[in-house]
């Protein structure tokens, strides 16, 4: 009976409003939830297959869910720098716990970037869902592969230790006095080799004095600091000619052949305009040799090295001289650089737009931890929804690609931001008017059936 068929057309209506108000209720509530896709019934018409020539079966309708999930949410500066946001395609790899992760855990798929390091030292998002990226290597590199997610690992900033950096480079800017007089003991040292102002620095009493030195703060291979010294004292074979010795104060931290603790000794040339000619220096050995300074490791029996009893790795110093100049103006120290670093304890953790996880620690040292890996789907809007604003791979939703960030069309990790919800409220409020009618429409649908049901049976009266 077509009445029948009305009546069930009207429950069809009844029922598919309720799922969209239930869809816009989850949307209103979830207005402020970071990186929440909204979600919408459409509706469908469901036809039946009319046999009865004359006569009208009505179908009704019915509700197809419809997730949003490729909409971009608005990018919004945070003040944590761990909050993340994707900018374009993609999403982060997440696991629902922290280490010891096997290829049986599940991992899920979110653009939730709330993350805050927990006690344990882990990034996890307020949902408590574990960031998930590629390890740094040995070499400082990334072993990225774009579909094996068990090359992925919790990304703990906190279980790295202390970090030290031993001095590689030392830049120096200074000046000697072009003007400078020839000290009494320059005869002395030129004719006896058994004279250096490495000596004196051992013992005042013996050796030259030098007209001029400079300190030089290193950092060895445990992060421990020494002093070596460059010593200077005017030439008088030529006016822009001095002697040069470099030494370690004190002697005793480091084991070579002659004078104590001398890591270097020979001239200094400079130019006629004041700038140093280092292509005629011998401080470092033949004349133009490279500026640097090579201490063996302690133990190795190979001068010069660490002394043995500070068990240090060998290390080679480069220095830059060409700031050294020789002017008519006071000998004087204008800045002593040193890439070297102390034992230091993290202090905080940097994203960069490449999404590589960095520990700052407070000696000033950065150390990368991992790169974030971000996820892509060729149909991300057929994704499984899951709580904790996450998804789930399904077949329609197609093979997920891992990329690195702003690669291959994934999208840019954006650090110190957050994607805000994609519901529009007003839309939200004006469908819920539509829904509320539509409701009150299909009801009334199942009131005039019922009382032509009721006009029906007293036909008989």
């Amino acid at each position: 009976m077509s009445i029948n068929s009305a009546m069930l057309a009207g429950v069809s209506g009844l029922v598919a409003n309720s799922s969209a108000l239930a869809a816009i209720s989850d949307n209103i509530a979830n207005v402020n939830t970071v990186a929440y896709k909204r979600n919408q019934v459409n509706f469908s018409q469901f036809v039946t297959a009319q046999a009865v020539a004359g006569q009208y079966s009505a179908g009704g309708v019915e509700g197809v869910t419809r997730h949003y999930v490729s909409t971009q949410g608005l990018i919004q500066a945070s003040t944590s720098n761990t909050d993340l946001a994707i900018s374009g395609d993609g999403f982060f790899v997440v696991s629902q716990k922290g280490g010891a992760l096997t290829p049986a855990d599940t991992r899920e798929f979110t653009r939730s970037g709330s993350f805050t390091v927990d006690a344990a030292g882990y990034l996890v998002n307020d949902s408590n869902l574990y960031l998930q990226g590629w390890p740094v290597q040995a070499g400082g590199t990334f072993a990225s592969d774009p579909s094996d997610l068990n090359k992925l690992g919790s990304i703990n900033v906190k279980n790295l230790g202390a970090a030290v950096k031993a001095t590689g480079n030392v830049g120096i800017s200074a000046n000697l006095d072009q003007t400078q007089v020839i000290s009494a003991g320059e005869a002395a040292y030129v004719g006896n080799t058994n004279t250096s102002m490495a000596d004196f620095a051992d013992d005042p009493s013996t050796g030259t004095q030098p007209d001029f030195t400079l300190d030089m703060n290193v950092t060895d291979s445990v992060g421990g600091p020494h002093k070596l010294e460059m010593a200077f004292l005017k030439s008088s074979a030529n006016p822009n000619e001095w002697h040069a010795e470099i030494y370690a104060v004190p002697a005793s931290d480091v084991s070579v052949a002659g004078r104590p603790g001398q890591l270097a000794a020979g001239t200094v040339k400079f130019n006629q305009d004041g700038t140093i000619d280092l292509a005629n220096s011998t401080l470092f050995g033949a004349a133009g040799a490279p500026a640097q300074l090579v201490l063996n490791a302690s133990g190795s029996g190979t001068q010069p090295n660490w002394s043995d009893a500070l068990g240090l790795k060998d290390q080679t110093i480069d220095l830059d001289l060409t700031k050294v100049s020789q002017y008519a103006a006071s000998s004087t120290v204008d800045s002593i650089s040193n890439d070297g670093a102390g034992v230091g304890n993290i202090v905080g953790v940097q994203v960069d737009d490449a999404g590589v996880v960095s520990a700052i620690y407070d000696n000033s040292q950065v150390r990368q931890i991992a790169k974030i890996a971000v996820a892509t789907f060729p149909n991300p809007d057929a994704l499984k929804p899951v709580s904790g604003n996450a998804y789930q791979t399904t077949i329609p939703a197609g093979q997920m690609v891992l990329k690195n960030p702003g690669e291959g069309g994934a999208g840019q990790v954006s650090p110190s931001s957050l994607e805000a919800s994609t519901v529009d409220l007003s839309t939200e409020f004006t469908g819920l008017i539509s829904t509320q009618k539509a409701y009150s429409a299909s009801s009334k649908i199942i009131t005039t059936a019922d009382q032509m049901l009721d006009e029906l049976i007293n036909i008989i009266r």
